[in-house]
């Protein structure tokens, strides 16, 4: 009898018992390999085995071939991970340009609308649709920016200016929140300063917004310091300041965005800095940020043609806080990158947010300052009539329009307090003993900011604070007393005037002075070393000797 040719079926080695089908006989002597693909039970995909290089002794066994699938699938999850990481950082990092690739108001960054006529961005249907029409929604200025442009005080933040808020305002906080995305940008900062409110405009939590993007701080509207101002005190003084606040500035540059001095020095350190990084100029709301930004393409202008042609379409400048609404991208350079206008910081301790939108005007400096003092002599030329004994200016109070009220408690005769800050605000003197009556009598009339509708409202000078002032030279200011958005006041214990003066004529237990500064209740007072301006400022100016390593962390200033 012949015997049965039996097929010889091959197996995998890869393949795992239950995975195995009993293969049928069959007359052919050609051997059946029967194979199967192991697919991942997480994300479905086919993992691949290395095939085996050998057969009995050498073939991978069953504990391999586990191990092995077992690190494909660790591989596969943890690229999976790494992909959903990007994305979070890509969608993080990308908010500002998400932001901007909608169209929006090329004068306040606001997107554009047509659906709410009071809110910002709104524009006439006809308008909206006829400038789609023909691709030109970039060049769109909204209803309020018109306005602005024609003087008119239209503000969009709630809570600011005197408004409450309402559906037509942006708050302070969405604002602020557009500036959050900084911190994870590779960006260069250019940070603006107001010199005439240098402490209430510096936004003391800057990094919060900058993270550890380099700095490069502007100070604005140097123009208006007083005549015969040595600006190397100035820039030193500044410098200074900046050190204590232990930020990574580059460099300071004390400019003017009406006159263009030192804007070309910014220009200079903005294209040597930013190495392909975008611009973004950061400030408190009302610093001016869109004056700057309209200097710095006139700067650059003149050699770059991109900037030449954004000139067209710039930002709206205006006093109210909260011109800016929205980031506004700027495309500034030849070789690539942009500037971004970004929405002001509105900080709720500056005189601009008690105060009504048609006294804001009043607030901003126009012309240059010029320090007005209060002295023994005045005094005595204004109440010579008054049957009371004068030692100074001690007993006195000092009225800021009706915004800020002095009280001289203890002074020697001699002293001297000099008011810098607008002039719309007028300054009057009266005995302490008759403050009371004469500020419920003239706030809103003599006394004003506030004025208007707003006088009704009006809840007074709520925050006194009390300070005692200790001074160890008669010959130079023993500090500044700084009110946030409005100026400061320089403390003499004796005039500059009286040359004559000396320490030996002063006791000791007459070495200070004492104040009660009153103020509206969210509006902060900052003391200060004194800043150095005027004539005089650069006499009485002491420098500081510097160790060889703060010359070399310390940045250098430009003027």
């Amino acid at each position: 009898m012949t015997p049965k040719t039996l097929s010889v079926t091959s197996f995998s080695p890869f393949l795992l018992p239950h995975q195995f089908q009993t293969p049928k006989f069959c007359n052919s002597s050609r051997p059946i390999i029967s194979c199967r693909a192991i697919i991942s039970q997480q994300n479905q995909t086919p993992l691949s085995v290395s095939e085996s290089q050998g057969t009995g002794a050498a073939a991978p066994t069953r504990g391999d071939i586990f191990l092995e699938r077992q690190q494909l699938l660790a591989e596969s999850a943890l690229d999976i991970e790494k992909k959903k990481k990007k994305k979070r950082k890509e969608k993080t990092s990308s908010s500002l340009k998400a932001a901007t690739s909608t169209y929006s108001c090329y004068g306040c960054g606001a997107p554009l609308q047509i659906s709410e006529m009071d809110a910002p961005g709104y524009v006439e249907p006809e308008t909206y649709e006829l400038k789609k029409k023909h691709h030109q929604l970039r060049t769109i200025l909204c209803g309020r920016c018109r306005l602005l442009s024609h003087g008119h005080m239209v503000t969009a933040v709630g809570g600011n200016g005197g408004y409450a808020g309402g559906k037509q305002f942006v708050t302070a906080e969405e604002l602020r929140e557009k500036l959050r995305h900084l911190r994870l940008e590779k960006a260069l900062i250019v940070k603006l300063v107001d010199i005439v409110d240098f402490n209430g405009s510096f936004l003391a939590h800057v990094r919060d917004l900058a993270g550890a993007n380099p700095i490069i701080l502007v100070v604005t509207k140097v123009d208006l310091l007083p005549k015969e101002t040595d600006f190397n005190c100035v820039g030193d003084w500044v410098v200074e300041a900046t050190m204590r606040k232990k930020l990574n500035v580059l460099s300071v540059h004390l400019t003017s965005s009406k006159s263009l001095v030192g804007i070309a020095g910014v220009v200079s350190e903005i294209q040597k800095e930013k190495k392909g990084r975008d611009v973004y100029i950061l400030g408190a709301a009302n610093v001016g940020k869109s004056a700057f930004i309209n200097a710095l393409l006139r700067m650059l202008s003149h050699k770059d043609p991109v900037a030449a042609m954004a000139r067209k379409y710039k930002p709206i400048q205006s006093a109210v806080p909260g011109t800016t609404v929205g980031p506004i991208q700027i495309n500034a350079f030849l070789g690539g990158g942009k500037v971004y206008d970004t929405p002001g910081v509105h900080l709720h301790h500056r005189q601009a947010a008690v105060i009504h939108s048609q006294d804001l005007p009043a607030l901003a400096p126009r012309s240059r300052l010029r320090g007005q003092s209060f002295t023994k002599q005045l005094v005595l030329d204004h109440w010579v009539s008054e049957k009371m004994e004068f030692n100074g200016l001690t007993g006195f109070s000092i009225f800021w329009g009706g915004l800020v009220r002095i009280d001289v408690l203890k002074a020697l005769p001699e002293s001297c307090l000099t008011f810098y800050g607008p002039k719309a605000l007028k300054l009057h003197i009266v005995p302490s003993n008759k403050a009371d009556e004469f500020y419920k009598k003239e706030v809103g009339v003599l006394l004003s900011p506030p004025s208007g509708e707003q006088v009704a409202d009006w809840v007074g000078l709520e925050t006194v604070r009390q300070l005692k002032i200790r001074f160890d030279d008669t010959k130079r200011p023993a500090c500044d007393v700084a009110i946030s958005g409005l100026g400061w006041i320089t403390v003499e214990p004796v005039s500059q005037t009286l040359k004559e003066a000396s320490l030996n004529l002063v006791e000791e237990e007459a070495m200070e002075i004492s104040l009660d500064v009153h103020v509206p209740k969210p509006v902060e007072i900052f003391i200060r070393p004194p800043l150095p301006v005027g004539k005089l400022g650069g006499e009485w100016y002491q420098y500081r000797d510097l160790t060889e390593k703060e010359e070399e962390t310390r940045p250098k200033w430009y003027f």
